[in-house]
């Protein structure tokens, strides 16, 4: 669920489990948990999200691909002018964080190998706790995030200072 932590930005929450950015127009086919008994992998919509490995992965909803940011259930803002998703592990507040997230990514961030990946965005998409159905959504708990259409690239990281944890994820308009 969405929270607002102070006027800086808007946090969207997880109860645990990895978040989805998913196409707006595709949101009734995302069915969040279908069943929670048996094994995780078996819990619909929600079970493919927690099926991704590492920080980021792409599902199909509908006829498009949603980004899943993965790993670690981190409260997630989106800083459109650095078209860079902030995934809050630790900090003593949200603007130093946010400062902290984009002194990293003016230094190049060392970006993981293996958390690398290219995203075809269609329209706007919207960013919530994968556990939640598509059609249940509430104003608190998602961000909508308009993307330009195109091909992106996708790459993740985990960084930090003295301070500051965080998890990076950048998309990056490809031609």
């Amino acid at each position: 669920m969405k929270a607002r932590l102070s006027v800086l930005h808007t946090w969207v929450r997880t109860a645990g489990g990895p978040l989805i950015a998913a196409p707006k127009s595709e949101l009734d086919h995302w069915a969040g948990v279908d069943d929670n008994d048996g094994p995780v992998e078996t819990w619909g919509d929600y079970g493919r999200a927690c099926a991704v490995e590492g920080y980021i992965g792409l599902v199909t909803v509908g006829a498009q691909q949603a980004l899943v940011l993965g790993d670690e259930p981190a409260m997630t803002t989106y800083l459109t002018a650095e078209r860079l998703f902030v995934r809050w592990a630790a900090a003593n507040s949200e603007a130093d964080l946010v400062a902290a997230a984009k002194r990293a990514l003016a230094d190049q961030p060392d970006w993981d190998d293996d958390e690398d990946l290219n995203w075809e965005v269609q329209e706007a998409v919207v960013l919530f706790d994968s556990a939640i159905p598509g059609v249940e959504l509430e104003p608190d708990d998602r961000l909508i995030i308009d993307l330009e259409p195109g091909r992106y690239r996708v790459r993740a990281t985990y960084t930090k200072d003295e301070d500051n944890w965080m998890i990076l994820v950048q998309l990056q308009p490809t031609i």
